[in-house]
């Protein structure tokens, strides 16, 4: 059976990938970390089985229909495209800064990787929160058709924690501990006992934070498998948001304006959490640099600039949709310069066509075998190797 050790904070170690076939681990050997967390969760029957919204029901439909399986439909044999997970010419934020001019080129790669196996950990992390959420939602969301939603987002959230898993563990080889700033959040999502804000929490800030991530990475990505993985994920996601939007613009017309306020105030602190969950501060650490300084690199890096322009550009027009771009926040958004966006296209405005497009794949009919091969050719960070035949 395996080992349970209970600790009240998440572990700041990295995680390395010790995978049976290269390591003979025992029942025994095995440990699971897991971190308690309490909550004043109040559930609810709803005894009305009729439709009572027929854009959430076909969200439902499409979510039994559009299912996908990370085992056999990526071919995770493929090599990366190039030497590092980047793609070649793209904008270093550190350039000309001595702490990274003295890094030698092994070096240099090796801090790229850190900083991608660190953004896929944030992305793993907030799939199992998700994961969370959603189940909470089964129980707690008071429409029969909301509650049929989130049973379909809780099984999309358990293939997207399983596929940055794998993806994180098999094709770079070691994991980041869950970014302070998106573990607060999650706390405060997870143990507030009012269902809609979780609604507002993840799907309208953490679920579209997501999407653009993903976007940006995509964009950026030497890796076909990546590319795979995160289309794959998006379709699931872009359902999620549009779940998200469609049911709270009706849900808060029916808030007392004091609540209403209280609600828009949470998802703006949620949007200033959320904007440092995307510095990765554990790898400046990790290699001794001025965490403070790499920060405002970081931020005024021209990649980082973009996504936070993906992301603002699709949270903002769904809190104004939703009713959640209130008087008494707007200067507070106009502060973050990010209130130019309010009037884009929001996601209630969903495109079904694209929505209900079948699974595509990254070649013509292709599906992997069901039990695909470890990638042993795919590059990694420097000292992996050494680290896992040692067995640390």
């Amino acid at each position: 059976m395996t080992n349970i050790r209970f600790v009240d904070r998440p572990p700041r170690e990295l995680k390395y990938d010790h995978g049976s076939d290269e390591l003979a681990l025992e029942a025994k050997d095995v440990e699971t970390v897991a971190e308690i967390f309490r909550t004043p969760l109040t559930g609810s029957y709803t005894w009305d089985y009729e439709l009572s919204d027929e854009r959430i029901r076909k969200l439902y439909r499409l979510g039994k229909e559009r299912n996908w399986n990370a085992e056999i439909d990526i071919d995770w044999s493929r090599p990366l495209g190039g030497e590092g997970p980047y793609i070649d010419g793209m904008a270093d934020p550190y350039e000309g800064w001595e702490p990274r001019e003295r890094l030698t080129d092994a070096e240099s790669l090796d801090f790229v990787w850190h900083q991608q196996s660190w953004l896929m950990s944030q992305f793993l992390h907030g799939e199992q929160g998700a994961l969370l959420v959603a189940s909470q939602l089964v129980s707690c969301a008071p429409t029969y058709d909301a509650k049929l939603y989130a049973a379909s987002q809780t099984f999309d959230e358990a293939r997207h924690v399983e596929v940055f898993n794998k993806y994180i563990m098999e094709r770079i080889g070691f994991m980041y501990p869950v970014n302070t700033h998106l573990k607060s959040l999650l706390d405060k999502i997870l143990t507030d006992e009012r269902w809609d804000l979780k609604f507002i929490g993840m799907q309208l800030v953490i679920e579209s934070l997501a999407l653009a991530a993903f976007h940006t990475q995509r964009m950026i990505s030497n890796d076909p498998v990546l590319i795979d993985v995160i289309d794959l994920v998006t379709r699931d996601e872009s359902r999620h948001v549009a779940f998200g939007v469609t049911y709270m613009e009706e849900f808060v017309k029916s808030l007392s304006a004091s609540e209403r306020e209280e609600r828009a105030m949470f998802a703006y602190e949620a949007c200033c959490v959320m904007r440092e969950r995307i510095v990765a501060t554990d790898v400046f650490e990790h290699f001794g640099w001025d965490v403070a300084e790499a920060r405002r690199r970081t931020l005024a890096g021209e990649v980082m600039q973009q996504f936070r322009n993906l992301l603002f550009t699709r949270i903002i027009p769904n809190l104004k949709k939703v009713g959640l771009l209130t008087d008494s926040v707007r200067p507070l958004y106009e502060e973050l310069g990010v209130l130019q966006y309010e009037n884009l296209v929001d996601d209630g405005a969903i495109d079904w066509a694209k929505l209900e497009e079948p699974v595509a794949y990254g070649r013509e009919s292709r599906r992997a075998p069901l039990r695909s091969e470890r990638v042993r050719s795919a590059p990694r960070p420097s000292g992996v190797a050494e680290r896992l035949a040692v067995g640390k």
